[in-house]
């Protein structure tokens, strides 16, 4: 048995030094000391000075973690990689995440209720694209089934209107039909469901541009004829077609463009 003969304060503050018979043994934290009640001329045999040394290094790992979540909420693996990465010997991890668990500093639940209602107000994501980033985080899926509860169909349909009239602007130089494409698969890509353009699509498509709209088929009609020049008769006019129909024209409109090739009324090859 060793007797404690010095109890000393570090000037880290909330750390000590312990003496056993005259010497330096090992340091405690302020809470290791008060939950083992250590004192001067307590005796403390090797069993009971490993026990004081574990719960010091559990409590030196506790406390880098409350420094790390003080800047923001962490999720559980968050604080797991953490740990690792400050090598904390995989026995202590545990014990410190029960702490924070104990102390409400460490709650999933909590962060993807909080994640969603940050993302819902500050950016424009859709629901399927949240869940994917709590699922990265690992937070389990009823934890995501009840923080997205709070994104209702009202609140999705606002925020994709004000993404979809964004895009609309993003694509209003190419055809109608490859905006609404690129406006739908746009939503889609931010996660929201494929039925969300349908229920806002009157609100936020444009009115059409016309005379925009025909120079632009003009314009792409003259580059695209003269690309298949190599071609004759049908076979020009199919792969024209099909390139003008890729580009998201109308293909009414595209006959109606050709019809005036055939009346002499526009360019030629020449």
């Amino acid at each position: 048995m060793a007797k404690i003969t010095k109890i000393e304060a570090q000037k880290r503050q909330g750390r000590y030094n312990i003496y056993l018979d005259g010497k330096y043994a090992f340091p405690v934290a302020e809470s290791v000391l008060i939950q083992f009640r250590l004192m001067k001329g307590m005796e403390i045999d090797h069993e009971l000075e490993a026990q004081i040394t574990t719960a010091d290094q559990i409590a030196r790992a506790y406390s880098r973690m409350l420094d790390y979540l003080s800047h923001q909420l962490r999720t559980e693996s968050d604080v797991i990689q953490k740990l690792r990465d400050l090598e904390t010997p995989e026995e202590f991890i545990e014990p410190v995440l029960q702490k924070l668990r104990a102390q409400k500093l460490l709650d999933d639940h909590e962060y993807a209720a909080s994640y969603v209602r940050t993302e819902m107000n500050t950016d424009l994501k859709g629901p399927g694209n949240i869940r994917q980033k709590l699922r990265l985080k690992k937070i389990g899926e009823n934890d995501i089934d009840d923080a997205l509860a709070q994104f209702t169909l009202k609140r999705q349909l606002e925020n994709a209107t004000k993404l979809a009239k964004k895009l609309f602007r993003r694509y209003r130089s190419q055809p109608i039909r490859r905006q609404e494409q690129k406006v739908r698969q746009g939503l889609m890509t931010k996660g929201y469901a494929s039925t969300i353009y349908d229920q806002i699509k009157d609100q936020v498509e444009p009115e059409e541009d016309l005379d925009q709209q025909e120079e632009l088929l003009n314009h792409q009609a003259e580059k695209i004829w003269h690309r298949y020049r190599r071609y004759q008769g049908y076979e020009r006019e199919m792969k024209f077609k099909q390139a003008m129909y890729r580009k998201g024209f109308d293909l009414d409109a595209t006959q109606a463009w050709l019809d005036q090739q055939d009346s002499g009324e526009s360019f030629s090859d020449e």
